[in-house]
């Protein structure tokens, strides 16, 4: 195991009932004037809306709205919700909704106490130093940005998809939890984080290094879990114990816990930013996509490894004599899951196109570092290619 520092300092407030306990949360974490951030009906549909209101008022704390915010969050909002809180003398930020919103919520907060363009902080112009505080009501299990220590925003001029630089600064002060509010979601949308947590987790389970097994263990159990819950939260969506299993899954999964000491990856998200930069498609559907594509890619780097994830994780039996069998049975099982929760497993079942992998390769190309990236195996142009066309394949 690595070197490391990990610093989590976000409360989490975890239950049926702890959203009536948001104002007093904001006033603990020094808020007075609240921007309240979220995105298009659903939290008015399923109450909270509604409750964190009543909580904010009931602390007698003012609140500003920013409303409409979408999937695959755009810059728009963020300039827009920079200058209400500029304007309202905003101090604190409450996001109300899924990853999208939260890190709508996170890059406002960094860019209201600084002089130029938010987007400095994507480029590496500007480093983030200071944040307005901000705090989250979930409704949405899969991107864990509620425990994180990073964001993703896509700049509308020019459509590029990046992630800011992490740094533990823009990590929430507080989240609640709340699994009932996720009761509602559509199937399709409960499959598609569940393939974001899985994502989150096998990005740091694939690593070069070694005497890890404290971690790996944590990942397997991470991954068991929502290989369990996911199904259940389906097949029945009121079911409160496999929602709760999935809700603070997807926390672990991508707070860190599972990362540290350990070298990581990220090249299928990076691969997957452009699909949904190019198609607008949920983030956690075109993972399904790329995901299995890229274990495929790069499975002989470390064919043990991939075997250990195929018995550990799916109960595969070992092959020692060939090990490659046993990765590859993983691999399979993998994207069977998917398909078996309703999620596309090709480019073909997200819209996209194979024509257009060179210009998803060339717009790569436009992020600063664009390539090599991946910290298990090293992707360029050519590789991300091939991984691309591997996605097209049934």
């Amino acid at each position: 195991m690595d070197r490391f520092v990990f610093y989590s300092p976000t409360l989490f407030a975890f239950g049926d009932g702890e959203e009536q306990n948001t104002g007093a949360l904001v006033k603990r974490f020094g808020g007075s004037r609240v921007l309240l951030v979220y995105g298009g009906g659903s939290v008015k549909r399923n109450g909270a809306y509604d409750a964190v209101t009543a909580s904010l008022q009931a602390e007698g704390i003012p609140y500003f709205e920013l409303s409409g915010v979408q999937a695959n969050p755009r810059s728009g909002k963020v300039y827009e919700g920079i200058e209400i809180c500029r304007r309202e003398n905003v101090d604190f930020l409450l996001a109300v909704g899924g990853g999208s919103v939260i890190d709508t919520a996170k890059a406002i907060g960094f860019g209201v106490p600084y002089d130029g363009d938010f987007w400095d902080f994507f480029t590496g112009k500007a480093k983030i130093e200071r944040t307005l505080p901000v705090g989250t009501v979930l409704t949405i299990s899969a991107a864990g940005s509620e425990g994180s220590d990073s964001c993703v925003i896509t700049l509308e001029e020019g459509n590029l998809k990046w992630g800011c630089p992490k740094t533990d600064v823009i990590r929430p002060k507080f989240s609640v939890l709340n699994p009932r509010y996720t009761c509602s979601l559509p199937a399709y949308q409960t499959a598609s984080g569940a393939a974001d947590m899985i994502a989150h987790i096998c990005e740091r389970y694939f690593t070069n290094t070694t005497d890890v097994d404290l971690t790996d263990r944590l990942c397997h159990a991470l991954l068991k879990t929502i290989l369990a819950a996911a199904p259940k939260a389906i097949a029945q969506p009121d079911d409160y114990a496999a929602r709760a299993d999935l809700m603070w899954a997807g926390m672990l999964a991508h707070n860190n816990s599972c990362g540290i000491g350990r070298a990581q990856d990220w090249a299928s998200h990076q691969i997957e930013h452009e699909l949904s930069a190019f198609y607008d498609c949920a983030h956690g559907a075109g993972l399904a996509v790329v995901m299995p594509a890229w274990m495929e890619f790069v499975m002989n780097h470390d064919v043990m490894r991939f075997a250990k994830f195929a018995v550990e994780v799916f109960g595969c039996e070992m092959d020692f004599a060939h090990p490659e069998v046993t990765a590859r049975a993983g691999i399979a099982r993998l994207r069977e899951f998917f398909r078996s929760l309703g999620l596309p497993v090709t480019l073909a079942q997200i819209g996209a196109k194979t024509e257009d992998i060179p210009a998803m390769v060339a717009h790569r190309a436009e992020k600063p570092a664009g390539f090599p990236f991946g910290g298990f195996v090293k992707i360029g142009p050519e590789e991300m290619t091939e991984i691309l066309h591997l996605c097209a394949r049934d």
